[in-house]
């Protein structure tokens, strides 16, 4: 494989996950609508940010193991769609759990093309 395919092979699933993450973090910002003192506020931003939490441990052990990345990212999806069915209309699904399986599908291509990403020593 050539070299610069090599390289967005290697990086995009990494950078596409980091910024899903941070696209899932926006939505932690709808605890300063609700006018509470600031324990309450910080209690309540720290339980929205799990997602995000849950997502970033992920992307670190995907970035070192891209199998674990190819299991876990649709596996989320999965339980997304699972969990909260029948409460969003579907674009809901399609923006929250796409992302998911797509990240998946490029985890999954970077660890079945590890060989060719690794550098030549």
């Amino acid at each position: 494989m050539k070299t610069s395919t090599s390289r967005v092979l290697l990086w995009t699933p990494r950078v596409l996950a980091l910024l899903f993450a941070a696209f899932i973090s926006i939505f932690a910002l709808d605890v300063f609508d609700e006018h509470h003192g600031f324990w309450p506020t910080a209690f309540a931003l720290a339980m929205h940010l799990i997602p995000t939490a849950i997502l970033l441990v992920l992307v670190a052990l995907a970035w070192r193991w891209p199998w674990i990345g190819a299991v876990a990212f649709p596996a989320l999806g999965a339980f997304y769609i699972a969990s909260f069915w029948g409460r969003f209309p579907w674009p809901t699904y399609l923006i929250i759990a796409g992302p998911l399986f797509l990240l998946g599908a490029l985890f999954l291509l970077s660890w079945i093309r590890r060989a060719d990403l690794r550098p030549a020593a």
